[in-house]
Formats: C-alpha cells, structure tokens, sequence
C-alpha cells in the first residue's frame, strides 16, 4: 500500500504546476492575438493606401479619355436655332469651367452615347482648398442649345457665352483636397490681317471662340504633400480634331 501511494504521488500533477500552464497558455494567446491585430491593423492600413491610389489614379485615367473623346459639335444658341440658321462652337473653354461633347462616359466607358461634360473647380469642404466635380448628361441639340444665353459676333465669327456650370448631389468628384486646379489650352492665335505665316500654338486660358484646341492642359496639386501616397498631377490630353470650326461641315 505505501508503495502503490508513492508511486501515484510521484506521476501526479499539483495545482502550482497547473497555474502555471494555463498562465503561460494565456500570455501566449495574448502574444498570438496581438500579433494578429497589429498584422491585421497593417494590412487595413496597405489596402487603404491602394485604395486611395488606385482612386488618384483612376481619376486622372478618366479624366484624360474624357478630354480626349470631345467630339467637334456645332450646337444652336438657345432651344432653337436662330432666324439665320447659325450655329456656335459648342465648347466653353475658361480657367476653371469646361464644357464639351464626349464620347465617353464614367457609367459605359467608350460604349456609351454622346454626353455633355461639365467640368468646374468648386471650393472643397470647410472652404479648405479646392475640388474638381464634372456633371454628365445625354447630348442632344436641345439640351446644348439650352446651355447658351447668347452669341458675340466678332471679326472671326460667333462665340458662345454660357450658362454657369453648378455641382449638384450627382456630380462625380473627380478630385478632391487640391490646392489649386486651372485648364488651360493650347490654341493657335489668330494671324493679324488673315495674312502671313501661321503663329506657334500658344497655350492660353480660356479659348471659347477660338475654335478646337490642340491639347488641354489640368493643372492641379495637392493640398497636402504625403509623398507616402500618390498625388494628383498635372496632366495633358491630346485633341485629335482637324476640323476648321469656321467651316459648315454637312454633317453636323
């Protein structure tokens, strides 16, 4: 009997060594459960970060296709046209308001039908910086003639004066928190007389009545440098229009 007893107290398992266990099991739970979070907290962080720059760069990918599918429309002034039958460049070219015809779109991409883009830089939240939003809408005649007020006869024609462009709760923003954003486009000035050799492309500020740019230009910059994420930049879209927009084409 007292051999059998300690032989059993020998092979047995006291309560400190029991304690122990389960208190080394809880730290190394702990230590497992905070390596996870702080892995799971650097992964939310990375994916956040390409979120963000896949939204820096997509922006400005849309941007560029929609500037480079403007479409050269001859539009009327007003909802009809008027007793002279004329038309006017329908293309309001300032420093911080564009308005053209493309053929893409945000919804279809390259798909889609024709739309009347409305680009403008408004102020950002809290008047903190700037932000540029762009409206869409199906073109058709009507609806273009409705964004022009009036035409100013000049020696080279009619030009366009529209309607001011408002964001609204379906405007697109296409970017936000920006120090500064301005167009500008690069235009061939006009010769003096209608004589002599051609001018250089100069880019200039506003070309609402100068007829088709041969590029547009978005300035733009942050508000806030993080050189840990993408930022947006300037950008340049390449207008492939070689038609004379004091020219009446049949098409049109």
């Amino acid at each position: 009997m007292r051999r059998t007893a300690s032989r059993s107290r020998v092979s047995g398992v006291t309560l400190i060594e029991v304690l122990i266990a389960v208190v080394l099991l809880s730290a190394l739970s702990v230590g497992m459960l905070l390596s996870l979070n702080v892995a799971l907290r650097a992964l939310h962080k990375t994916d956040e970060k390409l979120l963000a720059d896949r939204r820096v760069a997509g922006a400005q990918r849309i941007l560029v296709q929609e500037l480079e599918g403007l479409v050269p429309v001859m539009a009327p002034c007003g909802e009809r046209l008027d007793a002279s039958g004329s038309r006017v460049v329908f293309f309001q070219a300032e420093p911080q308001a564009m308005r053209l015809v493309s053929t893409f779109s945000l919804q279809e991409g390259w798909r889609g039908p024709a739309l009347i883009l409305e680009l403008v830089v408004i102020p950002g939240d809290e008047g903190k910086g700037v932000r540029l939003v762009v409206n869409e809408r199906h073109y058709t005649q009507m609806d273009a003639g409705r964004a022009c007020i009036d035409i100013m006869r000049g020696p080279g024609g009619g030009s366009a004066q529209f309607t001011p462009i408002e964001a609204g709760p379906s405007s697109f923003v296409l970017a936000d928190q920006l120090a500064y954003c301005r167009f500008s486009y690069l235009v061939t000035p006009p010769v003096p007389g209608g004589r002599g050799q051609l001018q250089p492309p100069q880019w200039a500020t506003s070309a609402t009545g100068t007829g088709w740019p041969s590029a547009i230009r978005v300035e733009m910059a942050p508000l806030e440098a993080n050189p840990s994420r993408l930022q947006p930049v300037t950008v340049t879209a390449p207008i492939r229009i070689h038609r004379s927009w004091q020219v009446q084409y049949d098409d049109f």
